[in-house]
């Protein structure tokens, strides 16, 4: 009897070690460090400012990522990221941001696409940075800024961003789907995590198209969250406009790019309306254009965008435009450098200027 169990604790570790060995899995530790300095001023500042500030292209960020075959076509992933102010040391993009606010999701995929649970990317980001010449940068890219980012002094905004919601949605579910010829598209729900269906949500879809020199996109979103903590839709100051009284947002977006060697084109719309309980509303309507052009080893990044903002919400129309100029040289394949000028006008404030170098380190 002995030689009996014997015998199946080895045939039961023998395949446990069979099964190990074709899971294969690797865990790994990324992150980017981006660091700029400079004087810094937007459109509604009271002044400028000599600021050494963290995230200049890309907001600094600092995580683990793993990725497990478990066969038959199927692999498991994981993120947990956090962002970081690397000229402070804090964790975060700003105070009171999520531990893990950049990402905190498992997901699944194979033939069938993917499916991914946890806080992710929300449907508007890969759009909005892909298909302008900055990228992901939300101290200058001129779309990200009308996107995303409120300008003026917390409490007392003199712009406020266009999406209601964050680029990163929490509680969220995603279904990517394969890729049909350069194809594919992104569909987002973000649970309302209430009883009886009381609670608020947002859904949301994307597609991308990349076919040699041609990628287009577009996006779709009905928000009613403003990741990642919790609160009002878009900022509930009561200067300007009290905007805490925005019910539901909803918002397109179309975009393109070709790249004629010589230079890479960028082109993109976008609408979003913003509606509350009873018939006041805002809307706005922004346009970008940008061109990245490779010179003397690096590339030359040119971006515009203008913004139009009207509604019965809002009282008299507004409208914002920022214009951004720099020239990103690579270092190596992990590093490089920068350099930017931006110009920032609101209707209703002086024109402002702002002037920055950077480094960017990826790892």
């Amino acid at each position: 009897m002995k030689m009996k169990f014997n015998s199946l604790v080895v045939a039961v570790a023998a395949t446990l070690a069979a099964g190990s060995a074709l899971a294969q899995s690797s865990v790994s530790v990324q992150g980017l460090v981006d660091m700029s300095a400079g004087s810094i001023k937007y459109s509604g500042d009271t002044g400028s400012k000599l600021s050494v500030n963290s995230g200049g292209m890309t907001t600094s960020w600092l995580g683990f990522k793993g990725v497990e075959d478990i066969g038959n076509g199927l692999k498991v992933d994981f993120a947990l990221t956090s962002f970081l102010q690397a000229d402070n040391g804090q964790s975060g993009r700003f105070f009171g941001d999520t531990l893990f606010s950049r990402d905190a999701n498992v997901g699944l995929s194979g033939d069938f696409g993917k499916v991914s649970l946890g806080r992710n990317l929300s449907p508007n980001f890969l759009p909005v940075v892909i298909f302008n010449p900055f990228g992901d940068s939300f101290n200058f890219s001129p779309l990200v800024l009308h996107t995303w980012v409120p300008n003026g002094n917390f409490g007392a905004r003199t712009w406020v961003n266009s999406s209601a919601a964050d680029s990163g949605w929490s509680n969220e579910i995603i279904y990517t789907t394969p890729s049909f010829n350069g194809l594919t598209a992104n569909i987002h729900y973000q649970a309302g995590e209430q009883a009886g269906k009381t609670g608020v949500n947002n859904v949301g879809a994307n597609v991308l198209y990349f076919n040699g020199p041609l990628a287009l996109t577009a996006y779709y979103h009905q928000a009613q969250v403003g990741n990642p903590t919790p609160g009002a839709i878009v900022d509930a100051t009561s200067t300007p406009i009290n905007y805490a009284s925005i019910n539901y947002q909803k918002s397109y977006f179309i975009g393109g790019s070709y790249d004629l060697n010589v230079a890479k084109l960028f082109a993109t719309y976008s609408s979003t309306k913003d509606d509350t309980t009873s018939t006041a509303t805002m809307t706005d309507k922004t346009y970008s254009l940008g061109a990245k052009v490779p010179a003397a080893g690096g590339n030359v990044l040119l971006a515009f965008a203008d913004t139009k903002r009207t509604g019965s919400l809002v009282g008299a129309d507004l409208s914002r435009d920022t214009f951004s100029a720099g020239y990103d040289y690579d270092l190596s394949k992990r590093t490089d450098v920068y350099a930017v000028a931006m110009s920032d006008k609101i209707n209703t404030a002086d024109r402002a200027n702002s002037v920055a170098v950077g480094i960017r380190h990826k790892f």
